[in-house]
């Protein structure tokens, strides 16, 4: 969602869907292959310059923060008394090891590098786009319409859900603890795999009817421009030059 007080493109919506994409796309492998502390710090602040650069509100962004780092909070509490190593301190009878914090930090790090990249690069792509830019790099086409799909009912099904949770609460139902609430839970869940199922045929019906053969037809790609090229270039070029070092170290 774009910023709305910025007054023109950001760099990063000036570069194509693709090019994101693939940026994106990248910028995961690196962080599934490195684990040197000073690759991930370098990592780290060169996904919070691409979030400037994108100018996306800092709210959409501190949103999936506070959920991301709920989760690692938990993380770093628990992982380094799971982990053998050198003991570091203890807790009453739990043991925290400096491997396990090592650990703990190193994910929480890769989590936050990632978080950062996906919202400056695909942020403000709408799935549509991201789809077609999957289909211009060569995804298969059953991926991409899947996805496509997913993306488009996943509101529907939630909007489903709510009807159906407005009307228990009309009818005076309160969850509690007890056999009577996870059988109301269980007709709920039934319920919906039901109605998503009817849904999913009608939809299924409605695509035949309009020439669906099984696949979205992308959209002719267009060639890259001069912004896209330097922009993939130096990206690409900075990723394999911390590869090289993670390998090296």
């Amino acid at each position: 969602m774009r910023n709305p007080e910025a007054t023109s493109p950001s760099p990063i919506d000036r570069l194509q869907p693709r090019t994101r994409l693939l940026a994106t796309l990248a910028a995961l492998v690196l962080a599934t292959v490195a684990h040197t502390p000073a690759v991930l710090a370098v990592a780290l602040a060169a996904a919070a310059l691409l979030v400037m650069l994108a100018r996306l509100p800092w709210a959409d962004l501190r949103h999936r923060l506070l959920h991301v780092e709920g989760f690692m909070i938990i993380l770093l509490a628990l992982l380094p008394f799971t982990v053998p190593g050198r003991p570091v301190f203890e807790v009453g009878p739990f043991v925290a090891t400096s491997e396990g914090l090592t650990r703990a930090l190193t994910v929480i790090v890769k989590v936050n590098f990632c978080v950062l990249t996906v919202f400056a690069l695909l942020g403000s792509l709408d799935p549509v786009r991201i789809g077609q830019a999957a289909a211009t790099l060569g995804l298969p086409s059953k991926f991409v319409t899947l996805f496509l799909s997913t993306t488009r009912y996943v509101s529907v099904f939630r909007e489903e859900a709510d009807r159906l949770a407005e009307a228990m609460r009309a009818r005076a139902f309160r969850p509690r603890s007890n056999l009577h609430t996870w059988r109301t839970f269980g007709n709920l869940a039934g319920t919906m795999v039901v109605r998503s199922l009817e849904r999913a045929r009608r939809v299924d019906e409605a695509m035949r009817c309009r020439g669906f053969a099984g696949a979205t037809q992308p959209a002719p790609p267009q060639p890259a421009g001069e912004f896209d090229i330097a922009f993939a270039s130096i990206f690409l070029g900075a990723v394999v030059g911390l590869l090289v070092v993670e390998f090296a170290a």
